[in-house]
């Protein structure tokens, strides 16, 4: 097998039919050893009854139908797990990520690159869209520490031996993309036509991209935790100034009230302690709870 698409499917059921034409027309001008993996991830529309037609028309077509939405990360897992193609072209589902750019993307992985990631010259999504996204990226770089570039996403094209890498990290919070950065190896990125959606609305919300960009960031930092316990040692820096500037008051004579500097001294020192210490508690079980769930990371219900 040569090639293997892999498209995490949510919400498509209007997408379907024009997303399987065009990847098979793009496909077969580049080889005849390929194959399309659509995992379904629990949608509530009838995109699955869509990949079972197609894949009845089509033998290259291998679906996948998860037990519940587990998300977008999770169902590319499943779909990586299951491509045995020399090269693996990650992509959405929503014909933003073109099936033409492809052949450009194999080419130029050809010229011996192991990663050609696809930056979005010009990304043709609304003003929320955009801002959403640079929003999500940036504070998921602030809180991991990996610069981040919000015109790359997962569409790109990999070598079996980056996904066999990438398949070999299983932690349950999930992040292709910087995953792909992560494991290294020779790599680039080349401009491509990013398209406006073919129909319906992403459903991503600022909410969920904030939370995603938590959920990253503790999967790939312990930044968030280091910031909580910086954050108790400036209180107690704080404490300690606003000690000697009680002390101060109380030889002026402005502060009259027996046992009111130890009060508040006491009560802001103590605080930044104890940030301080559930801060590098938190580090410790936040790593050990990590490792202990060993959940699976995906669950299949029917396959094509």
């Amino acid at each position: 097998m040569e090639i293997s698409i892999v498209i995490p499917v949510y919400r498509a059921e209007q997408i379907m039919d024009e997303l399987v034409t065009r990847l098979t027309r793009s496909l077969s001008a580049i080889t005849s050893s390929y194959e399309i993996i659509l995992v379904e991830d629990g949608g509530p529309d009838k995109s699955w009854d869509k990949i079972v037609v197609n894949a009845q028309k089509h033998p290259q077509i291998k679906g996948i139908l998860l037990s519940r939405n587990f998300g977008q990360h999770h169902a590319i897992t499943a779909g990586l797990d299951a491509s045995k193609g020399n090269w693996v072209v990650v992509m959405d589902c929503d014909l933003q990520d073109q099936p033409e750019e492809i052949a450009g993307l194999y080419a130029k992985a050809k010229e011996g690159y192991d990663i050609v990631f696809a930056r979005r010259a010009q990304r043709q999504d609304t003003f929320f869209k955009r801002m959403s996204s640079k929003v999500f990226y940036g504070v998921f770089a602030y809180l991991s520490g990996i610069p981040q570039d919000n015109s790359i996403a997962n569409f790109g094209i990999y070598s079996r031996k980056v996904i066999d890498t990438i398949n070999t990290m299983r932690e349950p919070m999930r992040a292709f993309a910087p995953m792909a950065r992560w494991v290294g190896f020779n790599r680039t990125a080349i401009d491509v036509t990013h398209a406006e959606r073919f129909a319906g609305e992403s459903s991503y919300s600022w909410s969920k991209l904030f939370n995603l960009a938590l959920d990253f960031a503790m999967a790939y930092s312990d930044k968030p935790l280091k910031l909580t316990i910086k954050l108790g040692i400036s209180i107690s820096i704080l404490a300690v100034l606003y000690t000697l500037y009680n002390i101060v008051l109380y030889n002026m004579g402005i502060i009259t009230l027996t046992g009111y500097t130890s009060l508040i001294v006491s009560i802001w020192f103590l605080s930044g302690l104890i940030i301080f210490t559930l801060g590098i508690i938190g580090l410790y079980i936040g790593k050990m709870f990590e490792g202990i769930k060993n959940r699976p990371l995906y669950i299949i219900d029917k396959t094509t």
